[in-house]
């Protein structure tokens, strides 16, 4: 069934059930909302997890031995039984059955709804190759993932790391916090190759060699070699290199998780679509989170996120369309941030697109580079002075062209009105 809320008709929302598939920050900021907005609502929210919502962002402290485990968690399982939000922890989903409106879990138990938010995210993807899931070779995404790796490379001497993007990066601060020496094996030339120059790229090489982390190039690894306990003991490249290690990360990015809904209605392409309201292309079923292939009206196309903030506001925005829906759409500049080093890193919008790029080093140790797309800006890497992310976020927000002023967006200091003032004199 279709469910359009009126927000003036109160009564109407008693028989309302709501069902929210994931508790990560998208799910949990759609309890949240629908929870205030909708006082009187059924609300469940069911999680493979074994324990409720934490801050995902902390947990690589955590391993690196930086925080304990008390600050991590958000929603304590308190806060649901407060707030009559029925939550239903090591609760694996095994059928959506969109025609008739309800889950199936592999205990047998059937939950019923007349709405339904997925916010299932994804899961690590595993290197296809031999010996990839043996002892000693950790993944990162959940705490007990964090909790797996702290124990794990405390007790180890050597570490290989895979993947040269923004998770990848957790792992060599991990192990560089927890002084094991480690070999960092990248495909390309460079870490984060899609979004920084040779010249960005080269100030995170300094930082994870003080570190102890060395950066290998035109690498990668074809095999995992394991000893007669079945624990990675070298991690062989396909130049036949070798490459001792007690301890491997591997962050080579994300599946995401549509098996859920392969064999229903509900479009994919790289994810779940949804539109800019995070409604599916069935009516009473929206989607939020790292899920989510979505219409991004700042950048003008379909696009996806894995940000935290984006994540967290896809389910409030959800939450409100459930209610109502069309009452808000989603439009946001993202942003990420590395706090593992003795400077400060930021990316925001999408960084690895656009058809041409500027970039410039405006002190010693700052560093900046902002993605073009038809003369507007659609991302960008700012290292050493985060002082204008607020001014290119606008610039994304408002679409404005700036290719008659490419040279003024890299001064140090840069600010909108400069560029409202360079147009004056224009």
């Amino acid at each position: 069934m279709t469910t359009h809320i009126n927000h003036e008709s109160e009564p109407s929302r008693m028989s309302d059930s709501y069902v929210i598939i994931g508790d990560g920050i998208a799910g949990a900021s759609a309890a949240e909302t629908l929870r205030e907005e909708a006082p009187d609502a059924e609300i469940t929210v069911l999680t493979d997890e074994g324990e409720s919502l934490y801050n995902r962002i902390l947990i690589k402290e955590y391993a690196k031995g930086k925080l304990p485990e008390a600050p991590i968690s958000i929603h304590q399982e308190s806060w649901y039984d407060d707030h009559d939000v029925d939550l239903r922890l090591n609760t694996v989903v095994v059928d959506i059955d969109i025609e008739n409106d309800a889950i199936h879990t592999h205990e047998g138990d059937t939950f019923e709804y007349d709405t339904l938010l997925l916010a299932v995210g994804g899961t690590p993807q595993q290197l296809p190759v031999g010996n990839a899931d043996a002892d000693g070779i950790h993944h990162f995404w959940t705490f007990q993932d964090a909790r797996k790796i702290k124990q794990s490379v405390e007790d180890a001497d050597r570490a290989v790391i895979v993947g040269a993007g923004l998770l990848g990066i957790d792992f060599a601060a991990i192990c560089g916090a927890q002084d094991v020496e480690a070999k960092y094996l990248m495909r390309g030339d460079s870490w984060w190759r899609y979004a920084l120059s040779e010249e960005g790229a080269e100030i995170m090489h300094d930082a994870m060699r003080e570190r102890g982390v060395e950066p290998v190039f035109g690498s990668g690894v074809d095999h995992f070699e394991v000893d007669e306990d079945g624990h990675v003991e070298a991690a062989v490249d396909p130049n036949g290199d070798r490459y001792e290690c007690d301890f491997a990360g591997v962050a080579i990015g994300l599946n995401f998780n549509t098996e859920l809904v392969e064999d229903t209605s509900l479009e994919t392409e790289n994810g779940i679509v949804v539109d800019e309201f995070m409604r599916t292309n069935v009516d009473n079923v929206f989607a939020a989170g790292d899920i989510t292939t979505f219409n991004d009206l700042v950048l003008g196309e379909q696009a996806k996120n894995g940000s935290w903030g984006s994540a967290k506001q896809q389910g409030t925005i959800a939450a409100r369309n459930m209610l109502e829906y069309g009452s808000e759409e989603f439009e946001w500049v993202s942003s990420y941030s590395i706090t593992h080093f003795d400077f400060p890193f930021l990316s925001f919008g999408h960084p690895t697109l656009g058809d041409d790029s500027i970039e410039a080093t405006t002190a010693e140790g700052e560093w900046r580079r902002v993605a073009l797309k038809d003369g507007k800006v659609v991302g960008g890497v700012l290292i050493g002075d985060l002082s204008p992310q607020s001014a290119f976020k606008q610039l994304m927000r408002e679409g404005r062209d700036v290719s008659d002023q490419r040279d003024l967006l890299m001064e140090p200091g840069f600010s909108v009105d400069d560029l409202a003032a360079a147009t004056e004199q224009q």
